[in-house]
């Protein structure tokens, strides 16, 4: 059956209305977006108990604590805004006129576009709620990166993504994949991105995190999902900022398993090479999804498989990524906004075969080429390629005797003489094997 999607005054006015649900708004570092359409809305004194926006960092700290880490648009800030104004409610609010309320603290942190267009617009939302009067809460929080190329477009995003939050919060919770398409509601293709969301609570007491996430990608929201060893969705810059990031990659379903013999040589390799420090080093397992997105719609059934070979990963003590990024340059692309130290992906030689291989592509392949090598060797990347066995000659394939087209050979060649294409020395042959 269509969800029926309302037009976000509509959703406003709609909460409004509904005399159960009360609240408070606390907003910092885009103006009142999200309160502003409720009052718009018209009756929104039967929603908004409070709104706030401590733009002031002193005010703020004085309000609900300092950041250790400095960084105020996190999810750290967005936890303390959310505790702080819900608990007040429930510390203030009683007698008869609140008896029957579901009370809800929805709070945002977040950095619009700046003057100079020099910074990466993103932000944390997140809302606390009841749904029975004096009922445990319930959370649901996003990080979104915001798109538009002005801050006027971003903030209108803002305020609609907070209305759609407030309205999944209270008449979607009961179909996880209803609640989540719901977020981008009434929002233009290409304005926002939902990199990752947490939900808790006892509505939420039967969902799967690791599953709700992997989602996002479906749909399309995200292009990928990060999980830490425990399994526990993480946002991409808090676990790779700064670091010395190497990724094995690795495909949904893929007959073959993942060359971990091989693999522990390369990460060893990009320590040596890179000069990095242990406790900076941050090990992912990629799982690649396009090879079975293209093929079908991806149902729960899919994505529960998907979520268990996370988990299955993640058992291995390393952070997973589960990504649609088919191609190695779109992988950098994404790893390159979080500013990592550096960044070594280790592939199969095989996959070089292809791409350095005319014939796979159209009459324009030396643009193509050129595109893809730029995309990929601009981004701090070296590939780590391991070799595969060709059983039809019983031949290792290196990058000494990897077949090249003639148009690419002497790029080929510089990437390798300058270290961004490397083999993975030391192996045994015993762990080489077949494509």
């Amino acid at each position: 059956m269509l969800r029926e999607i309302l037009e976000n005054k509509r959703k406003a006015l709609k909460i409004n209305l509904d005399e159960a649900i009360y609240g408070t708004f606390a907003e910092i570092g885009a103006g009142q977006e999200v309160a502003r359409n409720f009052f718009t809305a018209g009756a929104a004194s039967g929603t908004i108990a409070k709104t706030m926006s401590a733009y002031d960092m002193v005010f703020s700290n004085s309000i609900y604590g300092a950041e250790e880490s400095g960084r105020y648009v996190s999810e750290s800030r967005l936890d303390k805004m959310i505790r702080h104004e819900f608990g007040l409610l429930s510390e203030r609010l009683h007698g008869p006129q609140y008896e029957n309320k579901t009370f809800f603290a929805f709070a945002d942190t977040v950095s619009t576009l700046n003057f100079n267009k020099t910074n990466d617009p993103h932000g944390w939302l997140g809302i606390r709620f009841q749904l029975t009067p004096g009922g445990e809460p319930n959370d649901i929080v996003f990080h979104v990166r915001l798109l538009d190329s002005d801050s006027n477009l971003q903030q209108n995003v803002l305020g609609v993504l907070g209305v759609n939050l407030v309205y999944a919060a209270y008449y979607y919770t009961d179909d996880l994949q209803a609640m989540i398409e719901s977020l981008v509601d009434n929002l233009s293709v290409g304005s926002v991105e939902i990199d990752l969301i947490s939900i808790s609570g006892p509505q939420f007491k039967n969902a799967n995190d690791r599953l709700v996430n992997l989602y996002l990608i479906a749909k399309g929201f995200s292009g990928a999902a990060i999980f830490d060893p425990q399994g526990e969705a993480r946002q991409s810059k808090d676990v790779l900022y700064k670091k010395d990031v190497m990724i094995l990659r690795t495909k949904f379903g893929q007959k073959s398993t993942p060359n971990f013999d091989l693999f522990n040589r390369a990460v060893e390799q990009f320590k040596r090479s890179q000069k990095v420090d242990d406790k900076n080093i941050v090990v992912l397992i990629e799982v690649l999804m396009t090879n079975f997105l293209d093929d079908s719609e991806v149902g729960t059934d899919e994505l529960e498989k998907f979520a268990l070979r996370a988990e299955e990963l993640c058992g291995t003590g390393n952070h997973v990524i589960v990504s649609d990024f088919a191609r190695n340059h779109k992988l950098a692309q994404y790893l390159s906004r979080c500013n990592p130290k550096s960044v070594g992906i280790s592939t199969n030689i095989a996959n070089l075969k292809n791409i350095f291989n005319s014939e796979n592509y159209s009459e324009n392949y030396t643009d193509e080429l050129l595109a893809y090598i730029s995309d990929l060797f601009s981004k701090k990347a070296k590939l780590y390629a391991y070799p595969y066995l060709d059983k039809a000659n019983n031949q290792i394939i290196t990058t000494k005797n990897m077949p090249v087209s003639k148009e690419a050979k002497h790029l080929f060649e510089f990437l390798v003489q300058n270290g961004y294409i490397t083999d993975i020395d030391h192996y045994d042959a015993k762990d080489v094997k077949t494509v």
